[in-house]
């Protein structure tokens, strides 16, 4: 058995991983990084494309910043379309001037791959069987398999950012952890186009056939959502169906300017709250999607793997540089209370636009009056938009 060593050992090599050993590498902490699936596989994931001003600065603070700021599209609002109408949110005016980036999380990877390239930074793919052990002690280790070989390493911490399906999360006792959970009955299906976006900014719709979303990842591709029932599958949607659908959800003025072309990539996702507790067991801290889910209507899936990326930056900074752990004593709490209200905020924005296959008439109606609400008030308007750009870290 071969055995390396470092610093901080961090399970999971997706944005997360990633983001976090280049942190810490610019501040000389050493890392090493395990991925389960290729560098070709991680890249190929289809996922979220809207960045909160508080991950825009952090991947600055990577030096990961540059394309993000010549490619990504920065947003100054979204629109939510009711009863026939598109209503404007006015981020920058209720929020302080903070803003959002259009920029999809494949070139947040792609970029966070490069620097830790430019960096040297060892990031392992295709390492299986890992494993964390003796947490409690002040000497952890991670085994792991690699071409018929095992492999060992010691370190002083472990981070799991290996997601829902992970080992790391499975690692804290039963008697330790506590999970909450809540599944929606439907899902999202997605499709992305190499069409001509129908917005500028991003469309969320509330409709009685179910919601839509219309977003993008550039000028040239779009990516759209419509409300599925969970027993559907991608190939029960053609083309065809899947864009008369999503017209039917649109406003009228808005579905006559969709332009239409055949899909890239179709896929449904499940939507579903998910926290566990705590996210530190003795030396193991959680991140991401091993430790919260969020359904994707707030767009906090990524922003809220950030947020803890950012608490364990500084956690272990001043550990390191500055011989103080208080940062890392107190990150489970810390990060637990932005991931509440990350899921507060996402449960809400779920129940308000989407259709709820028990609903009743009251239900629907009262989700009209909360949407004719939210636009007649600016105090209302400015706790949506104070959400969405993302909370304080």
């Amino acid at each position: 058995m071969t055995v390396q060593k470092t610093q901080v050992a961090i399970i999971g090599g997706g944005p997360s991983g990633l983001l976090l050993s280049q942190l810490l590498h610019r501040k000389g902490i050493d890392s090493i990084v395990l991925e389960r699936q290729s560098r070709g596989y991680v890249l190929g994931r289809i996922r979220a494309g809207v960045l909160e001003h508080g991950f825009v600065n952090l991947m600055r603070e990577a030096g990961c910043g540059e394309r993000m700021d010549a490619e990504g599209e920065v947003h100054e609002g979204f629109y939510i379309a009711h009863q026939g109408r598109n209503d404007r949110i006015d981020l920058e005016k209720y929020a302080d001037g903070a803003t959002v980036m259009v920029y999809g999380q494949t070139e947040v990877t792609r970029d966070l791959y490069a620097a830790r390239d430019a960096m040297d930074g060892v990031v392992i793919h295709e390492a299986a069987n890992v494993q964390p052990h003796d947490l409690k002690s002040d000497s952890p280790y991670v085994t792991y398999e690699k071409d018929g070989s095992e492999h060992r390493i010691d370190c002083d911490f472990i981070v799991g950012a290996d997601g829902f399906h992970g080992v790391s999360r499975k690692s804290i006792p039963g008697d330790v952890l506590k999970e909450y959970e809540k599944v929606y009955p439907f899902g999202w299906l997605g499709i992305l186009s190499e069409t001509k976006p129908v917005s500028p900014e991003l469309i969320y719709a509330r409709h009685e056939r179910g919601f839509a979303l219309c977003s993008m990842r550039s000028q040239v591709l779009s990516r759209y959502y419509i409300q599925v029932p969970l027993t559907d599958k991608p190939e029960d949607w053609s083309d065809d169906a899947f864009w008369a659908e999503l017209k039917s959800r649109l406003p009228e003025d808005v579905a006559a300017g969709l332009e239409t072309g055949p899909s890239i990539e179709k896929s449904i996702a499940p939507l579903r709250s998910f926290v566990a507790e705590p996210m530190r067991y003795g030396n193991l801290f959680l991140a991401g999607d091993a430790a919260h889910i969020v359904p994707p209507t707030g767009a906090k899936g990524l922003n809220s793997a950030a947020s803890d990326i950012y608490y364990l930056y500084h956690g272990f900074m001043d550990h390191y540089l500055n011989g103080d752990s208080a940062g890392l004593d107190g990150y489970s709490e810390k990060a637990l209370a932005r991931v509440w209200k990350a899921e507060r905020f996402s449960w809400w924005m779920t129940n308000l636009l989407h259709l709820f296959p028990d609903a009743q008439e009251v239900d629907q109606r009262l989700q009209c009056t909360d949407l004719d609400y939210l636009f007649s008030s600016d105090a209302a308007q400015a706790s949506l938009a104070e959400n969405y750009v993302g909370l304080p870290y």
